[in-house]
């Protein structure tokens, strides 16, 4: 069972991880980085699940394309979470592919019974692929359909009752979709079913003239903080990874992040 507070597993970190075993309570990958049957990437992982638990966290399954999910790359998951056994398995409330070809893109769905459905449906395929529940988390976003029959915690909680999927909430994200569609980020929390949460995420944004943009590339904001501790005291200590993925910085600031929410839950919880 994965506790504690986590980084993201990033190629510059490697040689670092491997000879300072750094003082963190677990690891998340991105599970593509991981299909290669050998090579370095490969070494670095196996030799680190002995000494880390790991979450795979998947980015190229596009669970709500309407054209399907591909058998090979849900293959070849399914091979990598056989050979780590990893604590947690997740993927991305999205689509990202058509019958014409991937889009290397994490794309957001309308909010209705027709989305609902299809990503239902793919998400089935996945679970029982693996043999496992699954977390989906939910996802940044920058623009909103018309046709939206629910809102983003309402579709959440009918996902989690029609697959029995888990949640990886990330709070940055809806922190980022309060600021580009004044969708209140405490009002969501309160409907979202936390008893299904089985993760969190924590990242940086990105504020432009335009745009908030997810780039997970700096720390963490503090009213992203604010909005963690509200989670943690609603629903109590819960697995909470730091993401960084452009503009990667030392892991010494990494584990100070994680150590960070650390300290955050824990006032939430005194």
């Amino acid at each position: 069972m994965l506790q504690g507070y986590g980084v993201g597993l990033r190629a510059p970190h490697y040689r670092q991880f491997l000879n300072e075993k750094p003082l963190v309570d677990w690891i998340e990958v991105h599970a593509e980085n991981y299909f290669g049957a050998g090579g370095w990437d490969m070494h670095v992982l196996t030799t680190l699940r002995e000494h880390y638990p790991v979450s795979v966290h998947g980015v190229g399954l596009g669970l709500g394309s309407a054209s399907g999910i591909s058998s090979t790359h849900l293959a070849r998951l399914a091979t990598l979470v056989e050979r780590i056994q990893p604590a947690l398995v997740s993927e991305h409330l999205c689509w990202g592919s058509t019958e014409r070809g991937v889009l290397n893109d994490l794309l957001p769905l309308p909010y209705s019974e027709e989305a609902l459905t299809v990503l239902s449906d793919n998400i089935d395929q996945m679970q029982n692929a693996l043999g496992r529940r699954v977390l989906i988390e939910n996802l940044s976003s920058y623009v909103q359909f018309v046709d939206d029959a629910m809102s983003e915690a309402v579709f959440l909680n009918a996902l989690v009752k029609r697959t029995g999927c888990g949640l990886l909430l990330d709070v940055n994200n809806l922190y980022v979709n309060q600021l580009n569609h004044g969708v209140s980020a405490e009002a969501a929390i309160s409907l979202i079913d936390l008893t299904a949460v089985g993760e969190v995420h924590l990242a940086g944004h990105l504020v432009t003239d335009d745009v908030v943009i997810d780039h997970h590339g700096d720390c963490v904001d503090d009213a992203v903080w604010d909005l963690y501790q509200h989670v943690i005291g609603r629903m109590g200590a819960v697995p909470t990874l730091i993401e960084w993925d452009t503009d990667v910085p030392e892991l010494a600031v990494l584990v100070a992040e994680s150590d960070k929410a650390r300290t955050k839950a824990m006032e939430a919880l005194a």
